[in-house]
């Protein structure tokens, strides 16, 4: 299926490894110019030639740091000024650790709301102008199954990234009469740095721990940073033009809230 996306100009936020590289690998495919970014420039420029190397578009990245919102909005303004535009937002921001709700202190909790929900809202304040110019866009906002259905050791993601979806839903009817939609995706377990931490968190060997999240997944297996990239594409597409608001899980049917 065309996605309609070629020529597209994108910008997605943590993009060096994991769902958010997953997610730019996944637009390029689709004929989308990316504009990624990260902390680590190492890292960042690896990500770079991996999202060059998906498409034919065009691939920026630039290095910085999510809790400064100067330089969220300095990027994006570049990535529309050299893109000639803004059309998908792809909200992300870098893990917590895992832990028990008593095992942090409320600095620390200050601390991950800084660094996960106000990046969200950043990255989104800054794009707004220009997503409203071009009169169609797409904002999705990369959270955790944490926010559906708590898990233990998830105390400070839960927290951090519920107030990513209140700020999502206030926005869909703000948006929707300029053409834009705004979806939460809610990934479970991925093949990512992150899971890798959860993996260890849980204590005993990688072997045993892996085979009792497995276990617990219906689907019987992580995913793959593709494989929600290719959700994420297609929430992004012109064939997804009504569907905003929604907070989708894509965790193999983990969470099982009705």
């Amino acid at each position: 299926m065309d996605l309609g996306l070629r020529g597209q100009a994108a910008l997605v936020a943590a993009a060096s490894s994991g769902l958010g590289l997953g997610v730019a690998r996944a637009l390029a495919a689709e004929g989308a110019h990316v504009s990624i970014c990260a902390r680590d420039p190492g890292r960042l420029a690896k990500a770079h030639k991996e999202v060059e190397e998906a498409g034919p578009g065009r691939v920026i990245s630039v290095a910085l740091d999510l809790a400064d919102s100067g330089a969220v909005t300095d990027w994006v303004e570049r990535t529309a000024a050299e893109l000639g535009g803004l059309h998908i937002v792809v909200t992300n921001s870098p893990g917590v650790p895992h832990g028990p709700a008593d095992a942090f202190t409320v600095d620390e909790y200050r601390e991950s709301i800084d660094g996960v929900m106000l990046a969200h809202i950043a990255i989104t304040r800054a794009a707004i102008p220009h997503l409203s110019r071009a009169g169609w866009g797409r904002i999705l906002m990369i959270t955790s199954e944490s926010v559906l259905q708590p898990l233990i050791g998830t105390a400070l993601s839960a927290t951090a990234r519920l107030g990513v979806l209140g700020y999502a839903k206030s926005l869909v009817p703000l948006l929707g009469p300029r053409g834009i939609t705004v979806n939460v995706l809610a990934p479970g377990c991925h093949a990512t740095p992150s899971f890798e931490g959860f993996v260890a968190a849980r204590g005993g060997s990688r072997e045993t721990a892996l085979k009792e999240i497995t276990g617990e997944i219906p689907a019987r297996r992580v995913g793959s940073p593709s494989d929600f990239g290719a959700v994420a594409a297609f929430l992004a597409s012109g064939q997804a033009a009504f569907i905003t608001g929604t907070v989708l899980p894509v965790d193999g049917g983990n969470s099982r809230g009705i």
